[in-house]
């Protein structure tokens, strides 16, 4: 059995090779449903059950402690120390998010469909309680988005105006409420996530796409890939210029003329920004943006 599993996977490995370095070559493969994948007993399954275990320690009323604070409702229970209590509120309740929701889709698990209805429920709440669309848990952050609005940009790498990167910290969210509608079919996410990408579009109506770029020296995350997410979800073009809006021109402009300025920088920060690249290139079929990505891939992925 051990044989043949190595054999197998040996034939993979050659078919990708193949695939990648004869560009003739085009294999006849589609992507289908996680929900399609059930793991039988392996060391695979092991690793599942131990994050389901993992996931399950978490109390969701203390993760959604920064976001109903900052709706200025009561908190259910106090919320979780550390970086969650230090600057970056709110960004494990995003995880969380997308955690459950794949939970759900690769295994049915009903504990953790309740525990992201309960979530995008009380999330739901604290955006109503906001009114205008926005929902986070940043401290503070709905006075420094004002500031930003009016084009008061302070950015580093990783603060923006004097917070903890949050729009790395908002990005999870955005990612999480994503993930509940495709992976886990949450509707009422589907709704919210629209919402909070027209919130951002309202903020960001008055900048000039130079401050955007200033905006995005700090930490993002993958923003401009669930922006184009968003488009593909409701086919406006608004999302998709939001999506092209937030990708930093100083990481794309180099490779789109195949130059390699990578060198010092940041990986974790400057990866999604390429996995945002790739997702706008794939929904409007931009030769340049494909070539951009494929140049760091081709670069940066030995």
């Amino acid at each position: 059995m051990k044989n043949r599993f190595f054999l197998l996977i040996t034939i993979i490995a050659g078919l990708f090779f193949v695939s990648c370095n004869d560009k003739t070559v085009q294999p006849d493969v589609e992507p289908f449903p996680l929900s399609s994948v059930r793991l039988l007993e392996s060391p695979f399954k092991h690793a599942e059950a131990l994050n389901e275990q993992y996931v399950m320690a978490h109390d969701p009323d203390r993760l959604l402690a920064p976001y109903l604070i900052d709706a200025g409702l009561e908190p259910k229970a106090p919320g979780y120390g550390n970086w969650e209590g230090s600057g970056l509120n709110g960004h494990i309740g995003g995880h969380y998010l997308t955690s459950l929701s794949l939970m759900i889709a690769s295994t049915g698990n009903d504990e953790a469909r309740k525990r992201l209805n309960y979530m995008i429920d009380e999330l739901a709440r604290c955006q109503e309680a906001n009114g205008n669309g926005y929902v986070g848990g940043i401290p503070g952050g709905q006075s420094m988005w004002a500031e930003i609005a009016k084009g008061n940009i302070d950015a580093g790498n990783f603060s923006l105006n004097g917070k903890w990167v949050p729009l790395y910290n908002i990005h999870k969210l955005y990612a999480g409420l994503r993930d509940a509608w495709l992976y886990a079919g949450n509707e009422k996410a589907r709704d919210m996530l629209i919402k909070l990408t027209d919130w951002c579009i309202d903020l960001t109506a008055d900048l000039s796409d130079d401050q955007i770029q200033e905006m995005l020296v700090s930490e993002h995350g993958g923003l401009n890939e669930v922006f184009a997410d968003v488009y593909d979800i409701t086919g406006d073009e608004k999302y998709l210029e939001l999506a092209r809006r937030f990708s930093h021109r100083e990481i794309l402009d180099p490779l789109l003329q195949h130059e390699d300025k990578l060198t010092g920088l940041h990986a974790n920060t400057q990866i999604p920004k390429v996995v945002g690249y790739m997702r706008i290139a794939e929904l409007t079929h931009d030769s340049a943006w494909i070539d951009a990505s494929d140049f760091f891939l081709e670069y940066r992925g030995k």
